[in-house]
């Protein structure tokens, strides 16, 4: 049995909206994607090497990153070879196969938030600003109230003008108290403020806003080290969670900047927004394959619950799901 037809058996025992919010969410790259592999297939009688170089600018083309590209290109290779494929039609199922190995990386890889059994869990989160950092803050705080938990917001975004406010905005929309204090204050203040009140209201969970940019980088990453200090100091063993946001339009820049924010927080996981807006969503592959950081959640519309944990196996149907649902896929 092909991998299409494995994967389609198995989703179809997960829950069908979120198939369908995946579908919509990724009808850009799949329509770029897709359609690009589907004509590629439909030009080649054999899979040879002009088929591979064909398939690699593809790839590449949909940010998927070179570095990943290479090993996604040889490890297609080898799998022809080891399965005597000589339809390029199933080389699809190969690829989408591939892909969810490449994500998964032979690890067990957890979409959730990293939540302490007893005591409160200390959510810190991180990005550039117009990413939409405090809207993702938001919608995390909607989803974590929908599964029963307690949360409380900390405004230490105190450098952008309407920073706080936004976040007060989605604190009333999901039933959420802010902790802020005056436009310019200082973060790690903020946050002190924060974990004590938390902890005084025994809340499960406390997402922290931090600032997205100051005079300069260096300047960014220092205020960052000096509230993860503080939130150490005052809950041992916090962040539990340093949750980098990226939008996904950036492509590359998104990478560059991972890269940036993991060397001054340790980022444990990424959010990725506006998937749904660009035609380049392969930067999933590439964030994880590079970085080694798990994608823990991914934007795939504007309404507060299309912020959906990320799953390897929904992004791939999300990707091929017209050829799933449409063709008969040869089994290999």
């Amino acid at each position: 049995m092909s991998f299409f037809k494995k994967l389609k058996e198995k989703l179809t025992t997960q829950t069908e909206s979120v198939s369908e919010k995946f579908r919509e969410g990724l009808t850009k790259t799949r329509d770029s994607f897709s359609g690009k592999v589907n004509d590629l297939v439909a030009r080649y009688r054999k899979v040879d090497e002009d088929f591979f170089e064909e398939l690699e600018e593809i790839l590449i083309g949909a940010d998927v990153g070179v570095n990943t590209v290479m090993e996604l290109i040889d490890e297609l290779r080898m799998e022809v070879k080891r399965r005597n494929i000589q339809d390029p039609r199933e080389v699809q199922s190969v690829i989408s196969e591939k892909l969810v190995e490449i994500y998964q990386s032979g690890e067990e890889v957890s979409p959730t938030i990293n939540f302490q059994q007893d005591g409160l869990t200390v959510v810190l989160v991180v990005g550039v600003n117009g990413v939409g950092k405090t809207t993702s803050i938001g919608k995390i705080a909607k989803k974590l109230k929908q599964e029963g938990k307690s949360v409380l917001l900390a405004a230490g975004d105190t450098f952008r003008a309407g920073a706080i406010e936004q976040l007060e905005v989605w604190g009333e929309r999901v039933g959420v108290d802010v902790i802020k204090q005056s436009a310019g204050s200082d973060p790690a203040a903020v946050m002190y403020d924060a974990l004590q009140s938390a902890k005084a209201r025994k809340v499960d969970v406390l997402l922290c806003d931090t600032a997205g940019r100051l005079q300069n980088k260096v300047n960014l990453m220092k205020e960052l080290e000096k509230v993860k200090r503080v939130i150490e100091r005052e809950v041992p063993g916090a962040p539990h969670e340093v949750l980098l946001v990226l939008d996904a339009t950036t492509g590359q820049n998104a990478l560059s900047q991972a890269k940036i924010f993991s060397e001054a927080t340790n980022v444990t996981g990424i959010v990725l927004t506006k998937l749904d807006g660009t035609a380049k969503g392969g930067i999933v592959l590439a964030i994880r394959n590079e970085m080694r950081i798990p994608v823990k959640f991914v934007g795939l519309g504007e309404k507060a619950d299309d912020l959906q944990e990320f799953n390897a196996e929904q992004y791939v149907y999300g990707l091929f799901a017209d050829m799933m649902e449409t063709e008969e896929i040869p089994d290999n």
